[in-house]
């Protein structure tokens, strides 16, 4: 039953919620409505995950408070049967929401989504009829018909690093939960302008443990330069094993000031001419520049990785990578660094195409057969063809 109740209405609706927490946050002095299954539910979501508090966000919305936070003025907020949450656990820290979304579709909501990048809210909803599970990370379509598989992998916490982060100390930075590292190669199309400190941190991050990819900054102006830069680029990284894509990272003015035909152009060039050389290749771009100067068959080919410092992207496309801060901090390194987050297993992936250094093991196409003399008498089978013989004596 969904009841009204005044803007000062204080009533205590359960152990651990009173209707305060739920009026419209617009700052107008109007009723507002919550439906009690809501607070059942999320009772039950207090009890499920043990929670010292939940904290309501926002509760109910006006038609236009709805609106002019990105809602459509009609949706589930606006009836009095959804709430924005962050729930703490005994420890006093916020409970993850990939947590809090399994529980939520365990306890029955009609409505479930992670909120933002840091996994932190999580929006809950009693509406009847198709569920809709979501990540509003990722827009506002329903990701899943069961978080338990949709969480069933972390994703990976990652940083981008260059020159300009001085020295690092990758082994505090391992420790501080970093799980993989895109490393700039260098920039342009001569071999002196290789990053000074890309040798320093290809084998600082590999002897901590730590997985990498490359990138290439770009100054291009025509598909021929591009090629040029590829090369140099290929001739820096030769010899290396890279457990992630290894990317072209074009994001001048005076490039897009050529318009979305040419660069594409250009970034065709350096992607194919990357990727001939056996390299798993991906784009790094803007959320801007993804839309207006990319053409459709570059990013439906290549891995992007997504530059947007929001907490919720709404760039639409894929990507396997997203760069979501500029101004992160990390144990390890001096000053901000960028912060990303990996959505997909690069180094399985990777590794299995026996790309970017990592070939694949040769496999004799004829295996020879042991040899038969006096001595105990085998049989073994490789390939599915079957070799007997004798081994030999010590």
């Amino acid at each position: 039953m969904i009841k009204t109740y005044g803007y000062t209405d204080n009533t205590q609706l359960s152990p651990h919620f009173n209707a305060q927490e739920f009026r419209c946050k617009c700052g107008k002095a109007h009723d507002f409505q919550i439906d009690d299954d809501l607070i059942t539910k999320l009772e039950a979501l207090y009890a499920a995950l043990n929670c010292s508090k939940i904290i309501v966000t926002s509760g109910f919305r006006c038609a236009a408070h709805d609106k002019s936070v990105g809602g459509s003025g009609t949706g589930q907020h606006t009836l009095g049967k959804a709430a924005d949450t962050c729930c703490y656990g005994q420890d006093g820290q916020p409970i993850s929401s990939k947590t809090v979304c399994c529980k939520a579709q365990d306890i029955g909501f009609g409505g479930i989504a992670n909120i933002t990048a840091a996994y932190i809210y999580t929006h809950v909803d009693v509406r009847s009829g198709s569920k809709w599970y979501g990540d509003e990370v990722h827009g506002n379509s329903s990701v899943t018909d069961d978080f338990y598989k949709y969480f069933g992998g972390e994703d990976m916490k990652g940083i981008d690093v260059s020159v300009h982060n001085d020295k690092i100390d990758w082994q505090k930075v391992k420790a501080a939960g970093i799980d993989f590292a895109v490393l700039r190669a260098g920039y342009g199309k001569l071999a002196k302008q290789k990053d000074d400190r890309f040798e320093e941190n290809y084998a600082g991050a590999k002897a901590a443990g730590i997985p990498v990819g490359a990138y290439w900054y770009s100054y291009a102006m025509d598909e021929d330069e591009a090629r040029q830069e590829a090369d140099v680029f290929l001739s820096v990284i030769q010899g290396k094993q890279f457990e992630f894509p290894v990317y072209f990272d074009l994001e001048e003015k005076k490039q897009f000031d050529l318009g979305k035909e040419k660069v594409s152009a250009i970034m065709r060039a350096f992607l194919e001419r990357v990727e001939a050389a056996g390299y798993f290749v991906g784009l790094y771009s803007s959320a801007s520049s993804l839309m207006t100067h990319t053409a459709d068959d570059i990013k439906s080919r290549y891995t992007i990785w997504l530059a947007h410092w929001v907490d919720k992207t709404n760039y639409t496309g894929a990507y396997g990578i997203w760069q979501h801060s500029e101004k992160g901090s990390v144990d390890g390194i001096n000053g901000n660094v960028d912060l990303d987050i990996g959505y997909k297993d690069f180094p399985t992936i990777i590794k299995a195409k026996g790309l970017n250094g990592w070939g694949k093991e040769e496999v004799l196409p004829n295996p020879p057969a042991p040899v038969a003399e006096d001595g105990i008498s085998v049989e073994v089978t490789v390939d599915g063809q079957k070799y007997s013989g004798k081994l030999n004596k010590a």
